[in-house]
């Protein structure tokens, strides 16, 4: 069983638990558990892996897919105290799912098990209300990705990109390579290569060893407009 202040942020991202019956909270309560991943680690590949619902503890996961060629888009990002749902897809019928989840940092989550989470759907309609929410809020997140591979220029995406790694890791040096940021955003690291280095001669960011440094913001911002 997990502790308490682990059971209270359980309780704040599982916004039904205070509607479930008295046996329901106990079964929530003695069937969550914890687990610490390595950044990298991939904690979901398609509908053969379903732990369960992921409550991000700390750090992130990042839910992404590859094409055929190998080629990674980041979808969207799960970040404290959210729900991963992809993690429980199984429970989803007639729904394939074939993202990828990785811990996009070191990361610890709080999991309920598929096997109760389904349980809890089909007796609360609370329950399949906030499941059916937040995967509208992620499809939601889709397609604003989808919206900015059509209509938006690449130097607007990479900015775009670069501000929300900076608000993610809390930081404005990025530890993170040109490749890395190829495969975030669906595209060529010479193309991010190229664009970065343009960034550069404007002032706009500074190259390091193994990361970039945001040195103005408000010109990126503005760049996203």
């Amino acid at each position: 069983m997990i502790g308490a202040e682990d059971m209270a942020l359980a309780k704040r991202a599982l916004v039904f638990f205070e509607l479930l019956g008295d046996e329901e909270k106990r079964k929530t309560e003695a069937q969550l558990y914890k687990r610490s991943f390595e950044k990298g680690t991939v904690i979901h590949r398609g509908r053969e892996d379903c732990a369960g619902l992921f409550v991000i503890r700390s750090g992130y996961a990042r839910a992404y897919l590859v094409s055929d060629e190998g080629k990674e888009i980041t979808l969207f990002r799960v970040t404290e105290g959210e729900c991963c749902m992809f993690t429980a897809a199984c429970i989803m019928q007639n729904i394939d799912f074939d993202v990828i989840v990785e811990a996009g940092s070191d990361m610890e989550a709080l999991i309920l098990p598929s096997g109760l989470y389904s349980e809890l759907s089909a007796r609360y309609v609370a329950v399949a209300d906030f499941t059916n929410e937040l995967m509208a809020r992620r499809f939601s997140d889709v397609m604003w990705v989808m919206e900015q591979i059509v209509f938006m220029s690449f130097d607007k995406r990479l900015a775009t990109f670069l501000l929300e790694q900076s608000e993610v890791d809390g930081t404005a040096s990025l530890r993170i390579t040109h490749e890395q940021i190829a495969q975030h955003i669906g595209t060529a690291r010479e193309v991010v290569s190229r664009m970065l280095k343009y960034f550069a001669t404007e002032g706009l960011v500074r190259m390091t060893r193994g990361g970039i440094e945001l040195i103005e913001r408000d010109k990126l911002k503005r760049l996203t407009i």
